[in-house]
């Protein structure tokens, strides 16, 4: 039985994006189509993702196109015919999540189930493997002994997040900025309307807090658990991101490709699930990249602090704290391991009334750092405590060539009437072989001319390749470098042109078998936006089909939110899983939600009265 592949799975918002993860590791990457992705600001031409495509099949590694948004009818018939034009690009799976796309006459690219299609049960895992898709996106919100349980009762590959920023509802289960001002989050423009402020008051009109970002939590950092997450059954490790800039996917992605691999030095049965030997020229550390604090999100049940209710905004790295207070500079007592301040950090901090403040270190000289402008305007004071919220060196040294990835080359040379053979393989099994002529003459020195030809055939810098094995069953000839350059340039062109074919039979189409769906009735909160995706649900025996809620408006209270955060709990107000905790209402300038608690599952619902 062979070893199982596990993937590293990077955003990308571009190609370029794309290419710098796989340059520094990933073994695949999700990409936004032209349109109907979840992050609709991001969309990509088919050309880009051609082109990323090709580069991704030089090592064996993934692209996926995320189509992750729920349809109308009028787009019916452009999705279908996008999802096709993707596969002609070289696409290796859909990202997905109306069911309208299994109604659809797709070309036989796989699809992936979206978290945003809700993934939290086994059997709702269970469907969604009996439907037809190769993969689930499981919910972020699940624990290891979760994971376990969908792991022992499905058998389709498991993919879910280990980085990056979290939705405070259950992916797909929120309409909070679909109500307040129609940008819908399964139409992928969500206002985030989360990360804003918020006051929280009893139904006594008691002040319980005023003016935090009450719904706005941690990033995801699950780091420390990735050995824990294989043994649950996970394939897939993912990374957020697909709004991040170029320096994030870098560095979180390197930063993961080391942990894993470190994991997979020790587990004969788990092996990277695409090719080519990575060098970093960095240290990478995610806290350097955008970061709100780090939390493992219940991965191993427990509740703590989710949370980061001071600021939605990235705060970095702590570095020290303000010890004396000078007109335009400050003097910092910097924390243990550290790396210094240097000229052109960014610096942020709380000020005394708890709002997020920012200075750029303009000159640092030891301990002192030098401002533009007084210090005490600025909000500065003794005590502070001071966050790196930009590093101004570790960000020039992404800005150069940060990474490189080389497939190892094996090249084989014998004697040939008028010239010699020359094989070429690289480590995924690509070969080929190329007659090369060439005047034999006997050398004179023929340790030389070994040496020669291997150092000539090993000049491969600016190839995806380097030298790994060369066996040359042949006698020591003279061959002028001129001709070894061009003999190298030959084979290496050829190999490429293999690297770049697409190979792609075509099978018929996954099977979509009609399996019952676990319920018999369906609300608007399963997202049926179209009239394929009602029949889908249809065919496998649900009754009462509610439209989604982007399309039926439905009156009166309606849930706006579900999640597993609960704001009793991070304000210390909890009454225990014993007792049914009273409703709460959250308000700000943009409306007013009422908050329901249901105390024996440790989760809430946010819902709204709409007229």
């Amino acid at each position: 039985m062979g070893s199982k592949e596990i993937e590293l799975l990077s955003p990308a918002k571009d190609r370029a994006c794309g290419e710098a993860a796989i340059n520094h590791g990933a073994d695949a990457v999700y990409i936004g189509a032209p349109r109907f992705g979840a992050r609709a600001a991001v969309g990509n031409s088919l050309g880009d993702i051609e082109g990323l495509c090709t580069y991704a099949r030089r090592y064996g590694a993934r692209v996926y196109a995320t189509m992750n948004t729920l349809l109308f009818d009028e787009e019916l018939k452009e999705a279908e015919k996008m999802a096709g034009a993707l596969w002609s690009a070289g696409v290796d799976a859909l990202i997905v999540q109306d069911m309208a796309f299994l109604e659809m006459d797709l070309p036989p690219i796989p699809l992936h189930a979206s978290t945003q299609t809700d993934n939290r049960t086994p059997e709702k895992v269970k469907f969604l493997e009996d439907s037809g898709f190769e993969r689930v996106i499981l919910a972020r919100e699940l624990s290891l002994a979760q994971i376990s349980e969908i792991r022992d009762e499905t058998s389709v590959s498991l993919e879910a997040f280990v980085h990056g920023a979290l939705c405070v509802s259950y992916s797909g289960q929120c309409w909070m900025s679909a109500t307040l001002g129609g940008r819908s989050a399964n139409r992928g423009t969500c206002g985030q309307p989360c990360r804003l402020p918020w006051n929280l008051k009893s139904r006594s009109g008691e002040s319980l807090s005023s003016g935090c970002h009450l719904l706005s939590l941690k990033d995801m950092d699950r780091s420390s658990h990735i050995g824990a997450m294989l043994d649950a059954g996970i394939s897939s490790l993912k990374i957020e991101g697909r709004l991040k800039p170029m320096d994030y996917v870098k560095n979180v992605t390197a930063f993961y490709r080391q942990a894993i691999d470190r994991e997979l030095e020790s587990r004969l049965d788990l092996k990277r699930s695409s090719f080519g030997r990575v060098t970093h020229h960095f240290t990478p550390d995610p806290v350097k990249s955008f970061y709100r604090g780090g939390t493992d999100y219940y991965l191993k049940g427990k509740r703590g602090r989710v949370a980061s209710i001071d600021t939605p905004k990235a705060m970095g790295e702590p570095v020290g704290t303000v010890v004396h207070l000078g007109k335009d500079q400050v003097t910092v007592k910097m924390e243990k391991g550290k790396t210094p301040l240097v000229n052109g950090d960014g610096l942020c901090f709380l000020d005394e009334s708890g709002e997020l403040k920012g200075v750029k270190a303009n000159r640092v000289d030891g301990g002192a750092v030098h401002l533009k402008g007084s210090a005490r305007k600025a909000g500065l004071f003794k005590g502070a405590k001071l966050f790196r919220n930009y590093d101004h060196a570790f960000s020039k040294a992404l800005e150069r060539e940060s990474a490189e990835r080389k497939l190892a080359l094996d090249l084989s040379i014998k004697e040939s009437t008028g010239g010699l053979w020359i094989t070429a393989m690289d480590e995924t099994g690509r070969v080929v072989s190329h007659w090369f002529g060439v005047e034999p003459t006997p050398a004179r020195d023929k340790a030389k001319a070994r040496q020669t030809l291997e150092t000539q055939l090993g000049k491969l810098g600016n190839t995806p390749f380097y030298l790994r094995q060369l066996k040359a069953n042949m006698p020591a000839w003279f061959i002028p470098v001129s001709e070894l350059n061009r003999l190298r340039r030959e084979v290496v062109d050829l190999l490429l042109e293999k690297v770049e074919e697409m190979d792609r039979t075509q099978t018929p189409a996954s099977s979509r078998p009609v399996v019952p769906f676990p319920q018999n009735e369906l609300t608007y909160r399963a997202n049926i936006s179209n009239t394929l995706s009602a029949e889908f649900y249809e065919k496998r025996g649900v009754r009462l089909l509610e439209r989604a809620l982007e399309v039926a408006h439905p009156k009166g209270p309606v849930t706006v939110m579900e999640t597993r955060y609960c704001l009793r709990e991070a304000l210390g107000l909890c009454p225990g899983k014993s007792k049914q905790a009273a409703p709460l209402f959250l308000e700000n300038e943009k409306g007013q939600f009422t908050v329901e608690f249901d105390c024996g599952a440790c989760g809430m619902r946010i819902k709204k009265e709409r007229p």
